[in-house]
């Protein structure tokens, strides 16, 4: 494909991902979401990690089953009713289980028992779902990874990795001992273990021939088996049926145009990688003849796309750069992943729903879904799912209409979210999301993360800016958004520079937008890292005019959370910008914060003291600041995600009660009135993942107002970004 055609061809998958539907359409969206630390034993630490990892089904789609890692068991999840995800409970096993699935009424779970990596072992455990008793095991010889039933379950295999030891000889293969292929008889759930064969892969070309390295296996209606061996890059046809090998093929390189292939805090898509081996991870049949594999790369590799073959080996189509473009138009690019397997595709599910086959691809790094129509030639991008952190597994459910993802990172330690499993209805309707896309610019996607602070367009309602925090820490960006669409739409990128280069050591939280073109930016410092707490006055090309640093009396006091947001404040010699402080300072009473004024004129500074909420959990701060009649609104949330999540609310400041004392002196306390609640909006947004950095908010030209979250660049977050106009009542 020419580079003229690919991007005609990126273009049309852009549109096709972002454009809703017609009503009559039927689309994907999220329905419930379910924190797998729900299923912990009674005897665990609430905060045990736990992990959803891959994911099945029972044969009447009303059970969910996951394997979880790091908590050496399998979990359970009733689904009878979709929308309300119930804990079914957990089986602990006496070992790593690394995959499963699932035929009448039974669980067939990959246990990995392994003494070490130099001393691999495993079991398949068969496990009763009524009981949650495991009823037989066999001994597999090594340690295993995928596995995978026939399509009238009669027939099972596994992938027996044996996996390599990254500390050891940095990581590189060969890496004894050499790992197989499982293949084994299933009756009615149930397996007998003297069925079970190794199929030997070792010899095959790749570039550790005596260490193949399998990783994922899958079916089609003939019974032969597609294995991927990733860190060898190929891939192997195995007859079920005879236990032997048919056919393998190298899975071959990729020439990637149009990515960021730097990991600097910035995000630019005009990069090439030349001759990338694909590496694929997961793989699929699409029929009988044609596979799909993920291209997640793992040693020396990872083309950051999808590829579909035939059992041959003939390349049929490649996605290039396709997939992870597209997933830049959403914000969810990882851009500290820059500089080495970029979204990292890994996991896939293939199934039909009524008359259309889809291909779900899990980006790992992403957090994202793509849904790929099966067209029989070149597949058709219809739309990306938000998924949980760091997606693994997918299970469709035709007949039922749904399709779960297993999400594994848990960050309940460090306070963040757990690991989820996410379950998405298709029926029809809108999709719900993305809330905001991005346009293209000079021939590449207008790349954005961590959205912080808002602002009107002076004179264009519906238009807004919005400004990207520390996360592109070499590219701070002033971003246009034109609210007025649906999904909206970033239509313009301003960096702002400084002596004509990007400015270094800016944390930008808040914006305010004056009517000469110019803007107002609060900068949050960060003293640890030379990252200054600071106001900045930026004219209409970007440029830094001025670099106003915050006076003593406040910068003795400092921690790092500084300034969340500016808002103007009157006009002429009487113009005052106040800023919000998101935490107490050194010098601040608990339970309180302070707003912050500079008048510029005067270059004079002051406060006032703010009371915040109190909650049981988490802390407590302030995220945005915005000026509209005589009121100023401000973001009051807590840091916490999911169910924990309890405080997001908007509230009001009379201006007139906006009295700034001297700096270090007896500060007033002002009076607070809540505007708005946004718990519900979120909950409703996400069906109950509720995301924890509410950080933007301000009223167009019109009056109409308006919110967005930071989703902190991928980085530690499902990378969702949630933009959405805000219903008040009593605004003026």
């Amino acid at each position: 494909m020419t580079t003229s055609s690919r991007k005609a061809a990126l273009a049309a998958v852009l549109l096709a991902s972002v454009a809703f539907p017609a009503a009559a359409e039927p689309v994907f969206n999220r329905i419930a979401s379910f924190p797998v630390a729900e299923n912990l034993p009674a005897d665990k630490d609430k905060l045990s990690v736990s992990s959803a990892e891959i994911i099945t089904a029972t044969d009447d789609g009303n059970t969910l089953i996951y394997s979880d890692s790091p908590l050496g068991a399998i979990g359970f999840i009733d689904i009878t009713d979709a929308k309300a995800p119930k804990a079914g409970g957990a089986l602990m096993l006496d070992g790593e289980p690394t995959s499963v699935t699932s035929s009448a009424g039974k669980a067939l779970v990959a246990v990995n028992t392994s003494e070490s990596k130099a001393k691999p072992s495993g079991r398949l455990a068969i496990v009763d779902v009524a009981t949650k008793k495991i009823e037989n095991t066999c001994d597999l010889g090594g340690q295993p990874d995928s596995i995978a039933l026939n399509k009238d379950k009669t027939l099972g295999t596994i992938a027996i990795e044996n996996e390599r030891d990254e500390d050891v000889n940095d990581g590189k293969i060969p890496q004894m001992p050499a790992g197989d292929l499982v293949v084994f008889q299933v009756k009615n759930g149930t397996v007998d273990c003297g069925t079970i064969k190794h199929v030997a892969l070792t010899g095959l070309t790749g570039v550790a021939p005596e260490d193949p390295e399998p990783e994922f296996v899958a079916f089609n209606s003939l019974n032969e088996i597609a294995l991927t061996l990733q860190e060898n890059n190929e891939i192997v046809i195995v007859d079920a049926n005879t236990a032997e090998v048919k056919t393998h093929f190298s899975a071959g390189s990729v020439d990637l145009i149009g990515i960021d292939t730097k990991r600097d805090g910035a995000l630019k898509f005009s990069g090439e990688a030349k001759g990338v081996p694909r590496e694929p991870d997961a793989v699929k049949w699409l029929d009988d003849n044609r596979l799909v594999v993920a291209n997640e790369g793992d040693y020396q590799g990872g083309s950051r796309g999808f590829t579909i073959f035939d059992k041959t080996g003939k390349l049929l189509y490649e996605s290039g750069a396709s997939f992870e473009r597209a997933v830049a138009h959403i914000g969810h690019y990882p851009e500290s992943r820059s500089g080495s397997k970029g979204v990292e595709p890994e996991g896939l599910e293939v199934a039909k729903f009524g008359d259309d086959q889809y291909f779900f691809l899990l980006a790992e790094r992403a957090s994202v879904v793509g849904v790929f129509k099966d067209t029989g030639a070149d597949p058709e991008l219809v739309q990306l799912l938000p998924s949980g952190i760091s997606p693994e597994g997918a299970i469709a459910i035709p007949a039922r209409n749904l399709l779960a993802t297993a999400n594994e990172v848990d960050l309940g330690k460090d306070g963040g979210t757990r690991s989820h499993v996410m379950i998405y209805e298709r029926s029809e309707g809108e999709k719900a999301y993305p809330q905001i896309v991005s346009a293209e610019k000079d021939g590449n996607p207008i790349g954005f993360a961590a959205l912080s602070g808002l602002a009107a367009v002076p004179g264009k309602p519906g238009m807004l800016y919005a400004v990207s925090d520390s996360v592109l820490s070499s590219q701070p960006t002033i971003y246009t958004i034109d609210a007025s669409k649906k999904p909206a739409i970033i239509t313009d990128a301003l960096v702002v520079k400084r002596d004509g280069a990007p400015a270094q050591k800016l944390d930008i939280e808040g914006i305010a937008a004056a009517a000469d073109g110019s803007f107002w930016l609060a900068s949050e410092g960060y003293s640890e890292r030379l990252v200054p707490h600071a106001l900045y006055n930026i004219n209409a090309k970007g440029d830094i005019k001025a670099e106003i640093a915050l006076p003593k009396e406040l910068v003795a006091n400092e921690i790092r959370y500084g300034f969340e947001g500016v808002t103007i404040v009157g006009t002429g010699d009487d113009t005052t910008l106040w800023m919000a402080v998101q935490r107490e300072w050194n010098d601040d009473e608990k339970g309180f914060v302070k707003l912050v004024s500079y008048n510029p004129k005067k270059k004079e500074w002051g406060a006032v003291r703010y009371p915040l909420d109190k909650t049981e959990s988490g802390w407590v701060g302030l995220s945005e600041i915005s000026a509209q009649g005589d009121s100023v609104y401000i973001i009051e949330r807590d840091n916490l995600v999911g169910d924990a999540a309890r405080l997001k609310k908007l509230y009001k400041v009379a201006i007139s009660e906006l009295k700034p004392a001297k700096l270090g002196t007896g500060l007033p306390v002002v009076k607070k009135t809540e505007a708005h609640d946004f718990l519900g909006e979120l909950k409703a947004a996400t069906n109950g993942y509720v995301l924890d950095k509410l950080e933007g908010f301000t009223f167009d030209a019109s009056g109409k107002p308006y919110a967005v979250t930071d989703n902190d660049g991928v980085s530690d977050s499902s990378g969702e970004t949630l933009f959405f106009p805000v219903e008040l009542v009593g605004t003026n």
